[in-house]
């Protein structure tokens, strides 16, 4: 599957390439997560693909079987540096470091999307729809997905009210009911509009 993928210059051996995709980068709060997935291609999970497609349960199950049977890295971006750098900035540093946190250095990364992040630390190919088509990367959907999940359940208990355990962070109506009865909180994105409309009413006022 992977070689299909790969242009011709682009070839390398399935068990050295990673697959990265992203999860978080819409959310009006909480970090944007990425991960790189590096298979065993004669120990491929099933049930793979993309993660927006599966189950929450399908999706916890394929968690588990790709920590156990993958190397994995994964990175994050804080909303600090989503706020300075730009959400599009920010995914790319989290897919570097992402890569940067496999247990082994991969000859190449096939990420999901159509942009490469500039400091990529090895060669790479962008691929719209990856998380469809190529086994590592929807992989490395499942697992960021789910550990961006599960970093907003958390928050949700320490900052209840705005719905994060089911929402994740979403601009969906109970967080905005949220924010209009509890205002923001340090773990949203200031430059997000829906967030910075609250915070600087008066740039927003039409004279």
């Amino acid at each position: 599957m992977v070689n299909d993928i790969l242009t011709r210059d682009f070839r390398g051996d399935p068990s050295k390439i990673c697959g990265v995709d992203e999860a978080g980068r819409g959310p009006w709060a909480g970090p944007v997560v990425a991960a790189a997935v590096i298979l065993n291609p004669a120990d491929v999970p099933r049930d793979l693909g993309d993660s927006k497609k599966l189950s929450a349960k399908r999706r916890e199950a394929a968690f588990v079987e790709i920590m156990r049977r993958a190397e994995v890295g994964v990175g994050q971006a804080s909303v600090p540096e989503i706020d300075r750098l730009n959400i599009l900035q920010a995914t790319m540093l989290a897919m570097c470091r992402a890569i940067a946190a496999l247990p082994v250095a991969p000859e190449g990364a096939l990420i999901d999307g159509n942009r490469l992040p500039a400091d990529l630390p090895c060669s790479g190919q962008a691929i719209i729809g990856g998380d469809d088509r190529v086994p590592a990367i929807s992989a490395a959907s499942i697992i960021a997905k789910v550990t961006r999940d599960r970093i907003m359940v958390s928050l949700a208990q320490q900052f209840p009210g705005y719905g994060w355990e089911s929402n994740k962070g979403y601009g969906v109506r109970a967080h905005a009911e949220g924010l209009a009865v509890l205002g923001v909180t340090p773990h949203h994105r200031r430059s997000f509009k829906p967030i910075h409309k609250i915070l600087y009413p008066e740039k927003f006022i039409t004279p």
